[in-house]
């Protein structure tokens, strides 16, 4: 909204101080994480006291872990603080008309009501199991389907492909400039092109197409291939962040960590110096998605002043769903989405820790003469085991988060490891 207010105003011939800054990514994306921190930190702490006049309490299943009667009435469905620390930074600092921005907030959107009606029917329909399976399922193959959709066919998702120059430009430029320059040191971009590239780690260029898994025959049907990776990749990502929101913390404080790694992904990616520099793939307009994730960093780190040990507020599946999808989207949006096992592993080794606990009980169960299953842990979610075991809550977010920096940073260096 500001962007757009103060480019309108510079095009009146209006150049009061100051006027310029919003052209910066850079300045945009500071002010978006400090405006988002004050909504999130400010009026987080207004509607904890509503939820607490609503009686909008957590309702606590008996686990026998420590610690878990204390949490019976806190106040959750707070990840609308969160929702709302995003989605108004973003309107106010970022490209409105930017397809990416469009497609982030879509998804922000959809995955937190689905996340509101199971809190919602949690709290106040007293229904423990909140939505039923079926209907999150659905809504998430529809979000899928729609950024999908989105990625693959608009006209403004692009690429520019890496345009060595000839000999004879090198001799020009060399001429000009006064400095002998190689062939290999100095790089163009071509047009923008419709590609579905990505980006995949340890393998030369560090590019795959989805193009590679379909026949020449069947090229045309490509556009089937991404939208089913991006559902599989949007419910896998979601259920991974509502599986690891289980202690005070956790799924927050990972979810700050993974933001400032796509920070870092989709400033480098959306810059030509730095796709150049680093000769990785350059995504035009993307580097408007900087203004949307410092957002979702500031609501973390934000909502994490209410929900560290011990939690004031809970963020209900508002949050948890919303984050993952956040997540999952934005690294789709910036061609990651191949790296989403390395940095949000915390996510995949809690999604993975249940799957293996519940097929291990019932292959075991079938063939044990009591009809008895055994575990391989003590209790699934991954965090749950922990707690079993006698470690402190803190301890084990602490320990927890410790592990999602050394993967971000991973991440990061995958860039250039090929």
């Amino acid at each position: 909204m500001f962007y757009h207010l103060f480019t309108y105003l510079q095009e009146q011939g209006y150049d009061f101080p100051g006027i310029g800054l919003f052209d910066y990514i850079s300045f945009r994306s500071a002010i978006a994480i400090v405006t988002s921190l004050l909504i999130s930190m400010v009026f987080g702490k207004r509607l904890i006291r509503l939820l607490h006049r609503k009686q909008v309490g957590e309702l606590v299943r008996d686990l026998g872990l420590e610690g878990q009667k204390e949490k019976e009435g806190t106040p959750t469905m707070g990840g609308l603080i969160i929702l709302g620390a995003i989605i108004i930074p973003t309107l106010l600092f970022a490209k409105i008309d930017n397809i990416y921005t469009i497609t982030m907030l879509l998804a922000t959107v959809w995955l937190g009501l689905i996340g509101f009606l199971d809190d919602y029917i949690k709290v106040f329909r007293k229904n423990k199991k909140g939505l039923a399976g079926k209907f999150k399922i659905v809504g998430q193959i529809g979000v899928g389907i729609i950024v999908g959709s989105l990625l693959y066919f608009h006209s403004d998702v692009t690429i520019k492909e890496r345009i060595q120059p000839s000999q004879f430009d090198t001799e020009i430029a060399s001429v000009h400039s006064g400095t002998p320059i190689s062939g290999e040191s100095t790089v163009r971009y071509g047009e923008e092109v419709k590609s579905r590239s990505t980006t995949i780690p340890f393998i030369k260029n560090n590019e795959f197409n989805y193009e590679w898994l379909l026949p020449k025959s069947l090229k045309d049907y490509t556009w089937i291939v991404f939208i089913l990776m991006t559902i599989i990749i949007v419910t896998a990502v979601s259920n991974g962040a509502n599986m690891t929101d289980g202690l005070d913390g956790l799924a927050t404080g990972t979810s700050a960590i993974i933001g400032i790694t796509l920070a870092i992904f989709a400033y480098v990616s959306g810059n030509a110096i730095f796709a150049d520099y680093l000769n990785i793939m350059y995504i035009p307009n993307s580097g408007e998605l900087v203004i949307f994730i410092s957002s979702f960093i500031g609501a973390c780190v934000g909502f994490l002043w209410y929900n560290s040990y011990p939690a004031k507020v809970f963020m209900g599946d508002t949050g948890s769903l919303a984050i993952g999808g956040i997540i999952a989207t934005f690294a789709i949006a910036i061609r990651k989405e191949l790296i989403i096992p390395i940095f949000c592993g915390i996510f995949l080794i809690e999604n993975l820790s249940v799957m293996i606990q519940v097929a291990y009980f019932k292959y075991t169960k079938k063939r044990s003469p009591t009809g008895e299953g055994k575990r391989v842990f003590r209790m699934a979610p991954l965090h749950h085991h922990y707690q079993k075991k006698g470690m402190h809550e803190a301890k084990i977010v602490a320990r927890f988060w410790i592990i999602g920096v050394l993967l971000a940073i991973l991440s990061i260096v995958t860039l250039k490891l090929r």
